[in-house]
């Protein structure tokens, strides 16, 4: 059977838009998925490149450092000087380096009172090893109560005029507003 040079040309037509199709819509679907995550995440450092995490609440400043022991890799600094609860840490340090923002939005920092960043619940302050400061900074949780508001260094990119804010997973909140006793390492793990 013999094909005709119309039917020959549809085939290499077909051909040439079945590879375009393949290679721009599933194979570049990954890199466009990946980016838009990378978009979306809060900040973008490894946990390994965190030294320190200071975490200022309206009564009292904890200060945790790591250590580099991997049996008691935090020590609570502030306000006492004891191992720091590998579990309650680990919770925070998972939202710092793979927590995700709903959205973001533009504001005059004359409004910063409504969202409860004027006082804010809590401030957490990360130093990572090469002396770069990450900030975020947690104001109150939004209407249906399941996202906080917040601000982090990438605020600094507006002008004085408007700020940027965030709304955050309500993990946060419950990452910060814990009982100092909770920051402790126990003393069963001894």
């Amino acid at each position: 059977m013999k094909l005709q040079r119309n039917t020959w040309l549809l085939l290499v037509l077909a051909s040439i838009l079945g590879g375009w199709v393949y290679f721009y819509e599933i194979r570049g679907q990954a890199k466009r998925t990946q980016s838009e995550a990378e978009q979306q995440q809060i900040f973008n450092f490894p946990e390994e490149a965190i030294a320190k995490i200071t975490i200022e609440r309206p009564n009292e400043t904890l200060e945790l450092v790591r250590t580099g022991d991997s049996n008691r890799p935090w020590q609570m600094k502030q306000p006492e000087d004891v191992p720091a609860s590998d579990a309650t840490v680990s919770f925070l340090v998972d939202l710092l380096v793979r927590g995700e923002r709903d959205r973001s939005f533009t504001v005059p920092v004359s409004e910063l009172e409504e969202y409860g960043l004027d006082n804010p619940q809590a401030q957490i302050t990360v130093e990572l090893d090469n002396n770069q400061i990450h900030q975020i900074v947690l104001g109150r949780a939004n209407i249906s109560d399941k996202s906080l508001y917040a601000q982090t260094d990438l605020s600094q990119k507006t002008n004085n005029q408007e700020t940027e804010i965030l709304l955050v997973p309500k993990n946060w909140q419950y990452a910060v507003e814990r009982d100092l006793q909770e920051w402790k390492e126990s003393e069963l793990s001894e």
